[in-house]
């Protein structure tokens, strides 16, 4: 805490937190000498915040009994993330959740001082997060029930409507909520497809927690686990691409749902299967490192033309790509419900 306003707003939190506190204590956990600690005790009783000093081997500060801070007292950084939380749910799909945003935002604006409020209006009005552009709203009492049942390991009663229109009731174990790709999902133990499932919240008609309890796999990671669900959902095309590069850059470039990666000889292999061929090659053509299409012959001819649009559009010739060796495919399975 280099900087003295927060280190000053440190010695208020712990005033908070504890009904009394020595001198030396408190100095020591706020990372200065004796001295800058009692010039912070003064600059707090200048603001108004009445704090009581007791002399003696037992004595300490604390804050006159009684004494109601205000609700909320920031930082700059503090206002700062704030401001960035507020930007980002609003691109977050939660229906009914503008009115609750605003509000929040309202009321910051009324109680901070006034150079967090700068903070605040500075960014929401030049900052712009890409959170997904939600494709589809999910109801945020959906999404709270099913945090809460996730957080108290308490299976879920669910009624779910599919793609086809098919209305089921199912118990879910929830692990996990993530929003991906401009959707809500929730992770976890299916009891009626009797294993793990991807549900869409969108799809969610009703959801209640029920008194059953779960056991969550340790170390769980819904993202890791709908990334290859995603990236492993059948489609109508099989693909298998050689990527000239390290697993780890591959992973970081890669698209999630363009595949599944294993290390090769030369390099990262990709399997995935695809639906549009010019979206995948797409895909392909704005990677930083080299790649080969192994299969199909369709793809080959999808980046050969992606290339020859991007050329025409520079008014150059479209880079050389390395040779590309036929390979069949592998197979696939179902892991979104």
């Amino acid at each position: 805490m280099s900087h003295p306003t927060t280190r000053m707003l440190a010695v208020l939190e712990i005033l908070q937190s504890q009904a009394q506190i020595g001198g030396a204590e408190l100095a020591a956990r706020v990372g200065v000498d004796r001295r800058t600690l009692r010039r912070y005790i003064a600059m707090l009783e200048e603001m108004g915040i009445p704090i009581t000093t007791e002399q003696g081997r037992y004595g300490g500060y604390r804050l006159v009994p009684g004494y109601k801070l205000p609700p909320m007292m920031f930082t700059d950084e503090e206002a700062q993330a704030l401001s960035l939380g507020l930007i980002a749910a609003r691109g977050l799909g939660l229906a009914d959740a503008a009115p609750a945003i605003e509000s929040v935002q309202a009321k910051l604006d009324r109680v901070l001082p006034s150079a967090p409020r700068r903070t605040i209006s500075a960014l929401r009005e030049s900052v712009a997060l890409q959170t997904g552009d939600a494709r589809a709203s999910a109801d945020a009492r959906l999404l709270r029930v099913l945090s809460e049942s996730a957080q108290a390991r308490r299976t879920a009663a669910l009624r779910y409507r599919a793609a086809d229109g098919t209305l089921t009731s199912r118990e879910f174990d929830p692990y996990g909520l993530v929003f991906r790709a401009g959707r809500w999902y929730v992770v976890g133990h299916c009891h009626l497809r009797a294993g793990l499932r991807s549900l869409r919240l969108d799809r969610v008609a009703h959801a209640e927690v029920t008194p059953r309890a779960f056991v969550r796999p340790e170390g769980f990671d819904a993202v890791a686990y709908l990334d290859r669900a995603m990236a492993t959902l059948p489609r109508a095309i099989p693909v298998e691409v050689m990527l000239f590069t390290d697993p780890q850059c591959a992973r970081r470039e890669l698209h999630p749902t363009m595949g599944v990666t294993e290390e090769a000889e030369g390099g990262v292999l990709l399997r995935g299967s695809a639906s549009e061929l010019a979206w995948y090659a797409r895909e392909l053509m704005r990677l930083p490192f080299r790649f080969a299409v192994r299969e199909p012959d369709a793809l080959r001819v999808a980046v050969a033309e992606a290339a020859l649009a991007l050329a025409a559009e520079h008014g150059g010739a479209p880079a050389a790509r390395s040779p590309k060796v036929p390979l069949r495919g592998a197979g696939r399975s179902r892991k979104l419900d």
